[in-house]
């Protein structure tokens, strides 16, 4: 199985998220879903997803907190920088997470639109002592038995358009778009020239349209 980036920074990103999270609860007094968000929108995010060097393995927990937050408008210069961290529910959910994202390849934009942080903290008193696979087991399950719409169906409404408009434009049969739409079919085995057609017509990539495996 191919992975979000080399296994070699995988230890590093791990305790990096862990005590990210940590610092931005216990010093920063944020909610873990709010420097989630932070976290995806001040971009820092698609740059941790690929394994950038710097983000996974350079900066420390708290730098990386920190430049979220800076990033984000806020102003962290008058927080006390952590030198060491206890193993809490908060840094197991970033460290834990940091794991899940490197192993499905899921960017973490994608992850928070089926999962939020609340849910992962959540599963800490029975998982805290389990195996990284188990964990991501666990959240694949809870992902899927949430039946959230499939990727095709989410941009094709954040392009504004009905199955039968994108059938139109995209010349892919509406009944496809709609087999799709229901998992009735499996669009990662669709043909690479349908995939094209329809990421055309709404702007994206052919891999913004596969659904993840649970």
């Amino acid at each position: 199985m191919i992975h979000a980036y080399s296994e070699n920074y995988l230890d590093d990103a791990m305790r990096n998220l862990g005590e990210a999270f940590d610092f931005a609860h216990t010093v920063g007094r944020l909610d873990l879903d709010s420097f989630f968000a932070m976290f995806i929108n001040s971009g820092i995010a698609d740059l941790f997803d690929n394994g950038h060097p710097k983000y996974v393995s350079g900066l420390s927990g708290t730098e990386l907190a920190m430049e979220v937050m800076r990033k984000s408008g806020l102003n962290p210069d008058g927080l006390q920088a952590q030198v060491e961290y206890d193993y809490s529910p908060e840094y197991w959910t970033g460290w834990a997470l940091a794991y899940f994202q490197w192993f499905t390849k899921r960017p973490f934009k994608n992850i928070a639109e089926c999962v939020t942080m609340q849910e992962i903290l959540q599963l800490y008193p029975t998982l805290h002592e389990a195996s990284e696979e188990k964990f991501v087991e666990t959240v694949n399950r809870l992902i899927c038995n949430k039946h959230l719409p499939t990727r095709l169906q989410k941009r094709r409404k954040d392009a504004q358009l009905t199955q039968k408009e994108l059938a139109g434009r995209s010349g892919v049969k509406l009944r496809t778009i709609q087999q799709y739409e229901m998992r009735a079919k499996n669009i990662n085995k669709a043909a690479a020239e349908t995939l094209l057609q329809l990421a055309q017509v709404l702007y994206c990539s052919i891999e913004d349209l596969l659904e993840y495996d649970c």
